[in-house]
């Protein structure tokens, strides 16, 4: 059997040029091309594009996932091709790798088997330099501030209260918490600071939701880097920083656009995790997918609980988005997990596990129906160890739910095994419209936000918060009162405590800080256990990752 990487290794792909122009209609002229089989797309071409009526964007999400994820990414690529196949226009939107998980432990973000974006090195390996310019962006603001300290401080900033920190791309535990401004006077002042993984910044975040170029710039300037002596918030534009982080930013705020094995395009633009930020691809990728193609194919991150709520009550808030309907995707090993199996024991058959573990699934398809008003379909990832019987019992437990259930075969057979979810995404789009609303309004308070999403969608009994948390809520409802929530929690439970499977209810979600998101417009609520820089397993994928004598990637997945 060949691995991931070998089969993207053997595919042909189409030159990026030609491919734009016949699948898209986009000219060679306002196509920016790194090498010969990737490249960005100019925005005044984009900006110039008309609406497109009928067009319709379909969001993948997931029941919550074990460590190895689910395989949104392999079903979001297979539906696209599959989509393709039965002759409907269709372009593909994800998120780009982060290099910490690909040198980790989950792997990369292109899919998998005979259902992956290409070139499959280039996007998990640096890809465009997108996340080196968010890095390079988001540290200029951090040198900024710490220069202007040295230089006499005319701001007024407290050094205690400085809440911007450095960010790299890779998983490093050791830089969660650091002292910086050692060495004597010349070297500034010292004080305690830290790293966040690329993915965790308000930067990466702010490209994300950004519609234009001028809105970026606008955005970055609103950064709250921390505060003055007599508290009052200190901006990256009261620093001069936001125009020079901008013209780091411009060439990627273009969209990258790649294909997958069977040449249907993708575009693969930004990529912040859905368990510390909120896991969405970018708005200019999405927004403009749907002025160029009949169907849009995007996911977000992890379970639905984080990345469906978040691309809802941020993304659509923000963008003016409207999602069509809802792949939900479901996997027998995850449901096992759920249902008490041992993660070593996943791929043997477990009727018993799995009808234990169906109450997340059951959760989340409620929540999607009934907290969000949108159809659904649920999308069985098909793995070689599962069984008809184990196939069965699930088919049976989601009849008495009038919910169409597809078995797709993607990872095994590309495009063809996933004809069948494609024509459900088709039908249901057409005989089932779409009842869209958001879980909470604007105007709801930050505290009530956080409640209405832990006691619906989390299915908690209540939420709290210690004192001082409490205070500073209550001081930002005065001014960012109107912004949505981000939630930051483990991606394997409902809960706080990755431990608690299945679905559980009537536990206290814990606050435990809270962090302004200024430019991105969200408040940060940071539940649990979970950091926003994560550290290496025991064993990481770097240590199978090579390159042999005549430079060919080898290990990767």
């Amino acid at each position: 059997m060949l691995s991931d990487i070998e089969i993207a290794q053997s595919a042909t792909p189409q030159r990026i040029i030609p491919l734009a122009a016949e699948k898209l209609g986009i000219p060679d002229e306002v196509l920016e091309p790194y090498g010969h089989f990737k490249a960005k797309v100019d925005l005044a071409y984009l900006d110039r594009l008309p609406d497109r009526p009928g067009s319709k964007l379909i969001l993948v999400t997931a029941i919550s996932p074990t460590p190895a994820g689910e395989g949104k990414t392999t079903v979001s690529v297979g539906l696209g091709d599959g989509l393709s196949r039965i002759g409907k226009k269709t372009l593909i939107c994800l998120r780009e790798p982060s290099l910490g998980p690909v040198f980790g432990m989950k792997g990369g973000a292109a899919g998998g088997g005979y259902a992956q974006v290409i070139p499959m090195e280039d996007i998990n390996l640096h890809f465009t330099g997108d996340f080196s310019a968010i890095a390079l962006a988001n540290n200029l603001l951090a040198a900024l501030i710490d220069n202007h300290i040295h230089q006499g401080n005319s701001l007024g900033i407290d050094v205690r209260r400085v809440t911007w920190k450095r960010v790299v791309d890779m998983n490093d535990r050791a830089l969660r918490e650091t002292v910086i401004g050692l060495g004597g006077k010349s070297n500034g002042y010292p004080r305690e600071s830290g790293f966040d993984i690329v993915v965790a910044s308000e930067v990466m975040a702010i490209f994300c939701l950004a519609t234009s170029l001028n809105d970026l710039k606008e955005r970055l300037g609103n950064i709250v880097i921390g505060y003055t002596n007599d508290r009052k918030p200190v901006s990256a534009r009261d620093l001069h920083a936001h125009g020079a982080m901008t013209v780091l930013l411009k060439n990627a705020l273009k969209p990258n656009l790649v294909q997958t094995l069977e040449h249907t395009p993708a575009f693969i633009h930004g990529g912040p995790f859905a368990n510390i930020a909120h896991g969405c691809n970018s708005v200019i990728a999405t927004k403009n997918a749907l002025k160029l193609a009949d169907y849009v194919i995007t996911e977000a991150g992890f379970g639905a609980d984080l990345g469906a709520e978040k691309f809802i009550d941020i993304k659509c808030r923000k963008a003016g988005l409207r999602p069509d309907a809802i792949v939900l995707v479901a996997t027998l090993r995850a449901l096992k997990y759920h249902g008490g199996a041992d993660l070593k024991e996943l791929n043997q058959e477990n009727l018993e596990a799995l009808e234990r573990g169906f109450t997340n699934l059951e959760r989340h398809l409620h929540n999607i129906r009934q907290h969000y008003g949108l159809p659904c379909v649920v999308a069985i990832n098909h793995f070689t160890f599962d069984t008809e019987a184990e196939i069965s019992l699930l088919q049976q437990k989601l009849a008495p739910y009038d919910v169409p259930v597809v078995v797709s075969r993607h990872w095994s057979e590309g495009g063809k095994g996933a004809e069948d979810l494609a024509r459900a995404v088709v039908d249901i789009t057409k005989n089932e419209p779409a009842d869209f609303h958001f879980l909470y309004d604007d105007d709801m308070p930050l505290w009530e936000k956080m409640k209405t999403i832990a006691t619906r969608i989390y299915g908690a009994a209540d939420i709290s918060a210690d004192a001082d948390v409490r205070k500073q809520i209550k001081k930002w409802q005065e001014t960012y009162g109107h912004y949505p929530v981000c939630v930051a929690k483990t991606q394997y439970s409902f809960s706080t405590d990755p431990k608690s499977l299945g679905a559980p209810s009537g536990h206290t979600v814990h606050v435990r800080e809270v962090r302004l998101a200024a430019g991105a417009e969200f408040i940060v609520m940071v539940c649990g256990d979970i950091m926003t820089m994560p550290g290496l397993p025991k064993v990481p994928s770097a240590e199978k990752i090579d390159v042999d004598a005549e430079g060919k990637v080898v290990g990767l997945f």
